[in-house]
């Protein structure tokens, strides 16, 4: 949404604001996958680029003994990290692509993009409702991305069952209830996009560009609905 607006501020300027926050979002990434794949050997975490986050659980962060003595850590290659990053590169473009689509077009196009993007596509092959019906765990594999380079050798039905540790996956059968919540969840995701697209056009290129960043932050959806935006 913030790329979007910034294309809308003059050219000369615009462009750099989109490369600038490009940059810090790669950075934070890199950031974050560094973390996870080549945590310190011993000792504290590093200071993260941004700020610390209970959203994601680091299963790799440094730990200590009962003794308070830290557990040494192994680290992944460097080929790992530079993969991953190739990896959120084609994601973001293809993000950018499907919500571009949507902004020009509809809601249900835009509920689509979300259901993608934001919802990992739970259920696209299905909901099981009865325990025998289906795996226990199923999770969507893309098999377009660079880094498969032979699809017809994918065993789908192996990879399918096996967890990723995204944490996106189908809900088991005994949890099908929770995809009675995702209409419901996607209009109200799409009407504060909408909502805050609306706020951001309202916003002046002059504000923008004199650095009033605090016009800028998202409201939460408790604090658009109360000041009826």
């Amino acid at each position: 949404m913030l790329t979007v607006r910034f294309r809308g501020l003059p050219p000369s300027v615009g462009k750099h604001h989109v490369q600038f926050i490009l940059d810090h979002y790669f950075i934070d990434v890199e950031d974050r996958i560094r973390a996870v794949l080549q945590p310190p050997s011993y000792g504290p975490p590093r200071q993260p680029y941004t700020f610390f986050s209970s959203f994601y659980v680091n299963p790799n962060a440094p730990a200590t003994t009962p003794d308070g003595e830290y557990i040494k850590r192994s680290q992944a290659p460097e080929r790992l990290v530079t993969r991953q990053l190739k990896i959120f590169k084609e994601q973001w473009l293809g993000m950018c692509m499907s919500f571009d689509l949507a902004l020009v077009k509809d809601d249900m196009e835009m509920a689509g993009a979300i259901w993608r993007n934001i919802l990992g596509a739970r259920g696209a092959r299905g909901i099981a409702y009865t325990p025998d019906a289906a795996p226990k765990f199923r999770r969507s594999v893309n098999l377009s991305g660079s880094q498969v380079q032979n699809p017809e050798k994918i065993d789908i039905e192996k990879e399918e069952a096996t967890d990723d540790g995204s944490g996106v996956h189908d809900y088991p059968p005994e949890e099908a209830d929770k995809y009675v919540q995702y209409p419901e969840l996607m209009a109200d995701i799409v009407t504060y996009v909408r909502r805050e697209l609306v706020r951001l056009e309202n916003l002046s290129d002059e504000q923008i560009m004199n650095g009033e960043w605090e016009a800028l932050q998202f409201q939460s959806p408790e604090k658009a609905s109360s000041t009826g935006q």
